[in-house]
């Protein structure tokens, strides 16, 4: 059998098992067991290539990051979060719809996950806004775009995954991430202003009111600080930060702000060992996947068709490549996305001399929107399982906010100077950028 042939048979079958509702994993492990079948690889390397997938220390943050999401959430601290994003939005038009993207802005720099920011955010803030007249439809729309944020600032775990798939700074992505993050969520906050219902409108939060809510949430609001601040100094890695904040909200957190949660703990843990082992096999399956697909040559033929259109042309590449992977995200999720398609990334991002920190904040912010665009959707099927509402009025109220992602991904890949304004000046080297040679400052390229 040709490459080509069984290039589109083990693809067409990921994609026949995906439609039927076979999990993404399984999928990618029946793809790659007719790789084996029609090859020379045999079963034994397979089994070597699925563990050396994720055989990675960075990838170790990500249990890590989704702990500290879990115990913030169960021992319910992330409500005097909502009280803070209350008293600074609240009185704007809008109200709760308001509070929502402002509460799912701030959480996001503690769970690096959008599923988790879902929860969250349809735990907390759902009932309210039904409460308020908000339809659940859009309630369920605007939960699923505000998670999105959680995929691009950091501690993004797509964007650990990223930087340990395809060697690129994971805090030079964290520092990148930051500007398109910020651009969804005011631009959230823009749509919900002029678009959205007009909600409650409450009076503005007084002074006083408002130190007391910053004061309430500013042993939780520590844990970007911890995060972000720790790797960009160099005093520990993404992994060691994860740990850092676990072992913060252990022994301050929580027992001064909810110390009966502390028999919980173990569940807590439990819990967050058993959401990890979801992108572990996904990662796994998607590592031996990739491994077949460079065997049989196809990162070289897919970065040949994008390189024939693109050429050397910087632009061109980056949206040839956000075209392939707005496709690519409509049916499977983000980390085997990045897996399996990193070697054709790394391959253009070399021919059209982009910076690998700014390719991948491009890719990111374009997985992120995969995750609100059907059929797949997962941030936006889980809202509106949640919430109790059809998908497909879930998906129709939320096309209107798809004009924000696609002024972010282009923001993402024609000011590149913004988006790497941050990393160039807080953490130079991650963008390439080395000491000159006089002994003062640095020379980027």
């Amino acid at each position: 059998m040709s490459n080509g042939l069984l290039l589109g048979l083990m693809t067409g079958l990921f994609l026949l098992l995906g439609y039927l509702g076979v999990p993404v994993a399984f999928a990618l492990i029946a793809g790659v067991l007719v790789g084996t079948a029609f090859t020379p690889i045999t079963l034994q390397s397979m089994m070597a290539q699925l563990f050396n997938g994720i055989d990675s220390e960075a990838l170790m943050a990500i249990p890590f990051f989704l702990l500290v999401g879990e115990l913030m959430t169960s021992a319910n601290v992330v409500i005097r979060i909502a009280e803070l994003s209350q008293a600074l939005v609240g009185h704007v038009r809008g109200g709760l719809a308001q509070v929502t993207t402002v509460f799912s802005m701030f959480f996001s720099g503690m769970s690096g996950s959008s599923s988790a920011d879902v929860a969250v955010l349809s735990r907390t803030m759902a009932r309210p806004m039904a409460r308020e007249g908000y339809r659940p439809e859009f309630t369920a729309a605007l939960i699923a775009a505000a998670s999105t944020i959680a995929a691009l600032v950091p501690p993004s775990i797509m964007a650990v995954v990223y930087g340990a798939i395809g060697n690129v700074s994971i805090a030079g992505l964290f520092l990148g991430g930051i500007a398109p993050g910020l651009f969804i969520g005011f631009g959230l906050m823009v749509y919900c202003y002029f678009f959205g219902p007009r909600g409650l409108q409450r009076p503005r939060a007084t002074f006083g009111r408002l130190v007391s809510a910053g004061q309430a949430a500013a042993l939780p609001m520590m844990i970007p600080v911890i995060l972000l601040g720790g790797i960009l100094t160099g005093w520990f890695t993404p992994t060691e930060a994860g740990v850092i904040a676990v072992g913060y909200i252990l022994l301050v957190v929580i027992p001064c702000l909810n110390p009966a949660h502390l028999r919980q703990v173990p569940y807590d843990f439990m819990t967050a060992g058993l959401v990890y082992s979801l992108p572990l096999i996904t990662i796994a399956a998607a590592s031996a996947f990739g491994w077949v697909l460079a065997y049989l040559r196809g990162p070289i033929v897919v970065s040949g068709w994008i390189g024939a259109f693109a050429g050397d042309s910087a632009y061109k590449t980056m949206f040839a490549l956000v075209v392939v992977f707005v496709i690519v995200g409509d049916f499977i999720e983000p980390v085997p996305a990045i897996i399996i398609f990193m070697p054709v990334v790394n391959m253009l991002t070399d021919q059209a001399s982009i910076n690998p920190v700014h390719m991948g904040v491009v890719l990111i912010v374009t997985l992120a929107f995969g995750l609100i665009t059907p059929p797949y959707g997962l941030a936006l099927l889980m809202a509106s399982k949640f919430l109790g509402v059809r998908f497909s009025a879930a998906l129709r109220a939320s096309l209107p906010i798809y004009v924000i992602f696609f002024a972010a991904i282009a923001f993402t890949i024609f000011l590149p100077e913004i988006v790497l304004w941050l990393p160039r000046h807080v953490f130079p080297e991650s963008v390439g950028c080395f000491k000159a040679p006089a002994g003062t400052g640095y020379i980027c390229p």
